[in-house]
Parts: C-alpha cells; sequence; structure tokens
C-alpha cells in the first residue's frame, strides 16, 4: 500500500465538539468496513477549516470511493514518498 496525505476543506472543523468529530469518526470506519483491506485511515490532524488526514491505500481510487461512501469531501491527495524525523539525522 501507498501512503496518502489527504486535506479536506470543512469550514469550522477547527470548532467542531468531541460529539461531532466522533460522528465523523464513525462515517469514516464505517466506509473503511464497506470498502475492505485496500485502505487504512492512520489518523488525522485537524487545523482551522481543515483536516490533514494520513491513509494507507492501493489507489488514489480507494480514496475518493471511501470520500463517496463517507460522505467526508476530499479537496487534494497527496502521496507520501518518504518519512523523516529527528532520528533521520543519524543516518
Amino acid at each position: 500500500m501507498k501512503r496518502y496525505m489527504i486535506e479536506r476543506d470543512i469550514p469550522g472543523v477547527g470548532e467542531f465538539s468531541l460529539t461531532e468529530l466522533c460522528g465523523a469518526a464513525r462515517a469514516s470506519n464505517q466506509a473503511l468496513a464497506n470498502i475492505g483491506p485496500s485502505i487504512q485511515w492512520q489518523h488525522s490532524y485537524v487545523a482551522g477549516d481543515k483536516t490533514f488526514c494520513v491513509y494507507l491505500a492501493d489507489s488514489e481510487e480507494e480514496i475518493m470511493k471511501h470520500a463517496d461512501l463517507s460522505g467526508i469531501p476530499v479537496s487534494k491527495i497527496t502521496e507520501v514518498t518518504q518519512i523523516i524525523d529527528p532520528l533521520t539525522a543519524n543516518n
């Protein structure tokens, strides 16, 4: 599977209550269960009017299928080709 960063423009998402965020997570999990093992949600960051979600998926098409089933829009899909962190400096 490839790793993707999914950018979503969702007005007001930074002000969503925990209940609203739980509802979005439930919708995502239900869509993932319907699609099967070709896509996995790792985690998301909520910032202002956007979310940045990290997914593992076989293809961008799987991500779009998830968006259609969950009702959570996708603004941009970017494949993550490398990950660096403080430990990268030790290589």
